[in-house]
């Protein structure tokens, strides 16, 4: 562990928590301009889809690599070069703003953001004691949890004054800003002097970019296309020969024996869960306020920012809890909020008031904050300090999968209801203007801005079978999140389990089994 003052760990927290939330909210700050940037760049549906989930892909392939990398080489290094490939590739869209462009430059910066991520955990964890440890993490965890929040609201001032380049001109300077702070900061460099492991870094990053592919791309296009069908074969082979690999190779990348660890394990399924469930509901959310209440995007972005409120207050106290109720406790209940959360929401309508929203959206968020930094935590504390960089990059790689499969699910659950319901409302459109109301419920809007008065009941049926659409999909997530909540009450250790990252990879296979037995 690294020997800091206590005025050096504060200022490394900060660096980290700024660094942490920037690569977060580049990920959300787009939504609300898609439209300004498809207007103004002549993007295609397909293309934009694309400009915003280039980067999840590229820091959900290369996350583990990047984690690696920094317990080898240095993790302020890896942060210093992660910062410097997203300042720069957030400051070329100001100059190369084609969709091809925006969309290799959004790649870059999930490259940047893949180093980032795990850099900024395993410094902290490397560098706090034991006793502050867990309101680091706590700190940490709370500050990727509304780092969504913070790039939707941001993002929505920035549109009230500017045009949607200045997003990104933003985020460049604060990414310069943070990149020259991280030269201030300590070195941590792990004890690992095996060769590197190239192989699993091939098969990782094939195993996790295939499958978010697949589930970025079928949702878009259909499950059945055949490179989709491709890209979902390559994550099946190449994920076992990832687990081939590392569990022959000397160095792993990842031991994934790991998995064996009770802590591990349920850190690792808690996190991915309930970054599937709130990513899919942002994608909801976001859409029912703009398209079915007529906010703008601040006023939607700003409706939901009473969630940072107890997902940070929580985040920071969750571990203490934590400590004395144990895992399993604290992973249920916060799981359950979050359930509980989406299936109140799931009762919107066309005729919903901001009330309707807010007090279940609240539930959600305290759900969110009470077991997001205890399931951190419990991945961390399980890994070998050597190996803090490849624990944080797990925990970043399960998020991004969570979102990638949440956001699937909710589109494609939207998606289907309006496709099956819209068909009774077109006898009634005119024939030019059907494509439009059947492709999408803002082409549905449209068409009655350009009709006037006379569309006003074809506009209200669809907005009706959107409406319908959103809360089958935030039933469906309800239930997804219902049922981890149920699968945690099993699996989660109790108050008696001693996390083993103290533990050297020879007695992986023993300290793994006496901890199965542990409740």
């Amino acid at each position: 562990m690294l020997e800091l003052s206590a005025g050096r760990r504060r200022w490394l927290l900060f660096v980290s928590l700024v660094a942490v939330s920037i690569v977060v909210a580049t990920m959300s700050a787009l939504y609300t301009s898609l439209p300004d940037i498809a207007v103004a760049i002549g993007a295609t549906q397909a293309e934009l889809t694309w400009i915003v989930d280039s980067y999840t892909l590229a820091l959900a392939a290369l996350v583990l690599t990047a984690g690696a990398l920094g317990d080898r080489f240095g993790r302020r290094a890896t942060l210093i070069a992660g910062l410097a490939l997203f300042t720069v590739s957030s400051a070329l869209p100001l100059l190369l703003d084609s969709p091809t462009w925006l969309i290799v430059l959004r790649g870059v910066a999930g490259l940047g953001a893949a180093f980032v991520m795990p850099s900024t955990l395993s410094l902290l964890t490397a560098s706090f004691p034991a006793e502050r440890r867990g309101m680091a993490v706590g700190m940490w965890a709370g500050f990727a949890g509304i780092g969504g929040i913070v790039g939707l609201v941001g993002s929505g001032l920035m549109l009230q004054v500017w045009s949607w380049k200045s997003i990104f001109g933003v985020y460049s300077v604060i990414g310069l800003l943070v990149l020259l702070a991280a030269f201030t900061i300590g070195e941590s460099v792990a004890a690992r002097h095996g060769r590197p492991d190239v192989a699993g870094a091939i098969f990782s990053a094939l195993a996790v970019g295939g499958v978010v592919f697949w589930l970025i791309e079928g949702a878009q296009t259909g499950f059945g296309e055949p490179f989709v069908v491709v890209a979902l074969v390559v994550a099946v082979v190449s994920l076992i020969a990832f687990i081939g690999v590392e569990l022959r190779a000397s160095d792993p990348l990842l031991d994934v024996r790991y998995f064996r660890r009770r802590g591990f394990s349920t850190g690792s399924v808690s996190v991915a869960l309930q970054f599937l469930v709130i990513f899919g509901f942002f994608l909801l959310i976001v859409q029912y306020l703009q398209l079915v209440q007529g906010y703008d995007a601040l006023g939607a972005s700003m409706a939901l920012a009473p969630m940072v409120v107890p997902v940070m207050v929580l985040s920071v106290i969750a571990p203490r809890i934590t400590d004395v109720v144990g895992l399993r406790v604290v992973s249920v209940v916060g799981v359950g909020g979050i359930a509980a959360g989406m299936l109140l929401l799931s009762r919107l309508t066309v005729d919903s008031g901001y009330w309707d929203v807010l007090w279940p959206l609240c539930i959600a968020a305290a759900g969110l904050g009470l077991s997001t930094a205890p399931a951190t935590s419990a991945i961390v504390s399980d890994i070998p300090a050597d190996e803090q960089g490849v624990a944080a990059a797990v925990n970043d790689a399960m998020r991004e999968i969570g979102a990638a499969i949440g956001i699937a699910i909710g589109g494609s659950i939207l998606a289907g209801r309006y496709a099956a319901d819209i068909v009774e409302v077109l006898p009634g459109v005119p024939e030019p203007a059907r494509p439009a109301v059947e492709g999408s419920f803002a082409g549905a809007i449209e068409f009655g801005n350009a009709a006037g008065p006379a569309a006003r009941p074809i506009v209200d049926a669809a907005a009706e079978i959107f409406a319908a659409g959103i809360s089958d999909s935030l039933v469906a997530l309800g239930l997804v999140a219902a049922g981890a909540a149920v699968l945690l009450l099993f699996v989660a250790p109790g108050r008696g389990y001693v996390p083993q990252g103290d533990v050297r990879r020879a007695d992986v296979d023993a300290a793994a089994g006496s901890a199965s037995d542990q409740l």
